[in-house]
C-alpha cells in the first residue's frame, strides 16, 4: 500500500479511517479518526477499473469491506483496496 500524505498548516497529516460501513447502491460511509465523516461512491471506480466490478457482481463482497491496519485505507480482499486519502478527498463530506 502507498502511504498518502497531505499538508495542513505546514504539518504533515495522515488521514486515518476509524470505521467504514457499506450502504446501499455501492456507497460507503467512512468515519475518520478526527471525527470527519464522508460518503464515498464506488460506482465511478467500477467504470474505470475492472477489478472494482467484483464489488457489484460477487454476491456479498461489497459488504465485506474492512479498515486496514493503522487506518490508512480500506480493503475487501488482496486485490481491491482504497487509500484513506482517496476516501477523504473524493468523498462527499457529511455534516451534522
Amino acid at each position: 500500500m502507498i502511504w498518502h500524505l497531505a499538508f495542513a498548516g505546514g504539518e504533515s497529516v495522515f488521514y486515518r479511517v476509524e470505521s467504514v460501513e457499506p450502504k446501499d447502491d455501492l456507497i460507503l460511509s467512512v468515519l475518520f479518526t478526527d471525527g470527519v465523516r464522508t460518503e464515498y461512491d464506488i460506482k465511478p471506480l467500477c467504470a474505470r477499473w475492472d477489478v472494482f466490478n467484483d464489488l457489484k457482481t460477487v454476491k456479498g463482497l461489497f459488504r465485506q469491506v474492512r479498515v486496514d491496519a493503522g487506518g490508512y485505507g480500506i480493503s475487501w480482499n488482496d486485490e481491491i483496496d482504497l487509500a484513506s486519502e482517496e476516501l477523504r478527498i473524493n468523498g462527499k463530506m457529511i455534516t451534522g
